[in-house]
């Protein structure tokens, strides 16, 4: 009888911190998550040093109350799976070194993790992976198009050559005067307004799967700052749905095309902005007409968690990935 593996996964590389217990890379006994999100609003965005500062503080509280929910041992703990990248560098660190104090003080093998991959394999806890299978990933630092052939391999074949798309959403959102996050502010807003703003779509060259939001962060901008001259009153409800549109038909135009020129047999979506309500509809539109089986996870796990380090992590571990105690944060580790 095989035996079942329970695998601890911490995540902190923003502004999150998150510890999981999870069996099997696709049960979650546990996932708890301490949000930074009103130390940060008054700033209008993450400061890092206050990041990595409120990390030290929640680090153990977090890992006990996970624990506590799992009503599980050390004992029966297998792997500690931590993100060692992408992120801001003093965050990951907290649990980096959070994870390599632990495995070495409980004698557990340690994983490191790659943070998207973490992204991407949240959606295994809804269904298993076909593969081929293509990924797109979307979140405040992150647009990318990853075509996996396997558990564990990543090929990139189309990035964001600017700002991401989450990124173009906090600086609309933030000349819209919308809180902080803004992100989820103008996915609301859009919801109410009518798309009669003709923003620009980012299409490159004819065989490229690459984005650009820059050009379209620009002319909304320049849009709200020439209306303001004129002494005109456009309707914030008006800019976000138009902005919105723009963005969505750009990525679910170009997840279709991929999906379509890879022959892949699932589409998956990943990252804080796979929760946006706009993408979401838009993507099942295009991919409602096709054979072709779409995957988004549920709201709690769009956003950053530990359980879906855990996810990645057991994949990795039953691969026979390990880190050594020289394991380091990574602020720019790459998918590979």
């Amino acid at each position: 009888m095989r035996k079942e593996n329970y695998i601890v996964g911490i995540e902190t590389s923003c502004d999150e911190t998150a510890v999981a217990i999870v069996k099997d890379g696709r049960e979650i006994i546990s996932n708890v998550v301490a949000s930074q999100i009103e130390s940060h609003k008054r700033f209008g965005g993450v400061v890092p040093e206050i990041a990595s500062r409120h990390h030290v503080e929640q680090i153990t509280i977090v890992l006990e109350e996970a624990f506590n929910e799992a009503n599980i041992t050390w004992d029966q703990i297998d792997a500690i799976a931590v993100t060692e990248g992408p992120g801001l560098v003093g965050a990951l660190l907290i649990g980096v070194n959070a994870a390599k104090a632990l495995a070495f003080a409980k004698q557990k093998p340690l994983v490191g993790v790659h943070h998207i991959a973490g992204h991407i394999y949240a959606n295994r806890y809804e269904q298993e992976f076909q593969f081929p299978l293509l990924a797109l990933i979307v979140s405040g630092g992150h647009t990318e198009l990853v075509l996996m052939k396997g558990h564990g391999k990543y090929e990139l074949i189309g990035e964001t050559r600017d700002d991401a798309a989450g990124e173009a959403y906090d600086k609309v959102a933030r000349m819209l005067e919308l809180p902080y996050p803004g992100g989820p502010y103008v996915d609301k807003l859009a919801a109410a307004g009518e798309e009669n703003i003709d923003f620009p779509r980012a299409w490159l060259e004819a065989d490229s799967f690459d984005f650009s939001f820059s050009g379209l962060k620009s002319s909304v901008i320049n849009t709200i700052h020439n209306a303001r001259q004129r002494g005109d009153e456009l309707k914030k409800e008006d800019i976000a749905a138009s902005f919105q549109a723009s963005v969505v038909d750009v990525l679910s135009t170009k997840t279709l095309k991929a999906a379509n020129a890879y022959k892949v047999k699932q589409v998956i979506v990943a990252g804080g902005v796979a929760a946006n309500n706009g993408l979401r509809k838009s993507l099942n539109e295009k991919f409602s007409n096709t054979d072709i089986p779409l995957l988004i996870p549920p709201l709690k796990l769009c956003t950053d968690n530990a359980a879906m380090i855990a996810a990645a992590g057991y994949i990795a571990f039953e691969q026979g990935n390990r880190s050594g105690w020289d394991l380091n944060a990574n602020p720019s580790l790459v998918l590979k």
